[in-house]
C-alpha cells in the first residue's frame, strides 16, 4: 500500500525534526547546513502528511482537493480526523507552500517557532491515521 510508504516517511522525517529541535535559533540563522537540514525535514514531514491525506481522500471517495490546505479540511469535515487537527495541519500545508515558493524570504524566527511548536501536530496526525488503518484492517 502506498499510504504505508508515506507513513514510514512521516515517521522517519518527524524523528529528524525532533532531533533538530535541539538546534538553537542562533545556529539556525548562522549555519546554512543546519538550516537546510531543518527545512528539509520540515518539508518532507509536511509533504508526507499531505500525501497520506490525499491517499485517504481517494480511498474514501471524498472528492478531489484543489489545494493542500483543503486536503486536511476534507478529512476534518468527513470526521476522519478532529476538526482542530485539520485546521493545524492546514496551517502546516500553508507553511509548506512558503518553504517551497518563498524560500528566499523565510522569516527564520517563524521557522524556529514552527520547529519548536508544530511537531506535535504531525505526531497527532500519524496516530490518527494509524488508528484509521487499524480499524480498516480489523474490519476486513
Amino acid at each position: 500500500m502506498r499510504i504505508l510508504a508515506h507513513l514510514r516517511e512521516l515517521d522517519e522525517s518527524q524523528k529528524d525534526w525532533q532531533r533538530y529541535q535541539n538546534i538553537s535559533l542562533e545556529d539556525l540563522k548562522k549555519d546554512r547546513d543546519k538550516r537546510n537540514m531543518i527545512l528539509h525535514a520540515m518539508l518532507v514531514s509536511i509533504q508526507a502528511a499531505i500525501d497520506i491525506a490525499t491517499s485517504l481522500i481517494a480511498k474514501e471517495g471524498l472528492g478531489k482537493p484543489t489545494t493542500y490546505r483543503e486536503t486536511f479540511e476534507i478529512l476534518g469535515q468527513a470526521g476522519l480526523i478532529p476538526e482542530e487537527l485539520a485546521e493545524e495541519l492546514s496551517d502546516l500545508a500553508g507553511f509548506r507552500n512558503v518553504l517551497v515558493h518563498i524560500y528566499w524570504q523565510l522569516d527564520l524566527d517563524q521557522v524556529y517557532g514552527v520547529l519548536q511548536n508544530d511537531l506535535k501536530t504531525l505526531q497527532s496526525f500519524l496516530q490518527e491515521v494509524k488508528g484509521l488503518l487499524d480499524q480498516d484492517s480489523s474490519a476486513e
